[in-house]
């Protein structure tokens, strides 16, 4: 049912695995509705699925817009009935100091939360209006990260609002599964990035954005529940959530950025 999608739409497509994304579907037959932020990296990326024969739209805006963005998803709806909605967008914020804590919470939330709600919950009204039920070839994806796993001391902001769209995710693939509708939760390892390429510390497992794209689209091609990887960071999250507190103690230190101040 989910494995040959043709219309098909990915926030945060200008880079990084959202612009993978892209890339791996493009094709004669698939219709690319895309969106980002940066006009320059979104058309460029249009520019070389266009090329691979998709034919592509695109919409340059934020996704805590959440009326522009609704507006977007409902006219791309409206133009070809959306078979596969990617909450890609997101961003990593931290702060090294108390006074950041604050601010690096709320715009992580706003954006790696909200805008998750701003892209999926429009997308979920209009396939769950389809009929009849089963609805055929509609899902949903949401991008969270293996740092949604557990409470990670080096970026309490992202690790947690990772977890917020983690679990949200998993609860409404149990709410529209009755009406045929796929919800799935994408958690990467590292993937190569503008995010990542501006991290200092040392990044186990680190795969391509092309690598990280195929292995997104088969798992939502199986409508898996869960698309973690790499493996190794499958094994390494499943013990560590399992973990005695005094265990996730020692370990759960602030690695690879500025200590807080006491």
């Amino acid at each position: 049912m989910f494995s040959n999608p043709k219309s098909i739409l990915i926030t945060g497509a200008s880079s990084g695995i959202g612009a993978a994304l892209a890339r791996h579907y493009a094709a004669p037959d698939i219709t690319l509705f895309i969106s980002g932020r940066n006009q320059e990296r979104l058309d460029e990326v249009a520019r070389q699925c266009r090329d691979a024969g998709a034919s592509v739209s695109v919409w340059v805006g934020d996704v805590t817009d959440a009326e522009g963005l609704k507006g977007w998803i409902q006219s791309c709806n409206h133009d070809l009935p959306l078979n596969l909605v990617i909450a890609n967008a997101g961003v990593a914020l931290g702060a090294t100091d108390a006074a950041g804590l604050h601010q690096a919470a709320v715009d992580s939330f706003r954006i790696n939360v909200n805008g998750v709600f701003n892209t999926i919950h429009p997308a979920l009204e209009l396939m769950s209006a389809r009929r009849p039920y089963p609805v055929g070839n509609a899902q949903v994806a949401v991008m969270s990260s293996v740092m949604g796993y557990a409470g990670m001391a080096r970026s309490p902001a992202y690790s947690s609002s990772k977890a917020a769209v983690k679990h949200y995710g998993q609860a409404l693939r149990g709410t529209f599964r009755g009406l045929g509708i796929g919800v799935s939760v994408i958690c990467p390892g590292y993937v190569s990035s503008a995010l990542t390429r501006r991290n200092s510390s040392h990044m186990p497992f680190l795969i391509s954005a092309e690598k990280a794209a195929a292995i997104i689209a088969s798992g939502l091609a199986h409508n898996k529940a869960r698309i973690t990887f790499p493996w190794q960071m499958v094994l390494i999250t499943r013990f560590a959530i399992n973990l005695p507190g005094f265990l996730v103690d020692r370990i759960n230190k602030p690695w690879g950025v500025p200590r807080l101040k006491d």
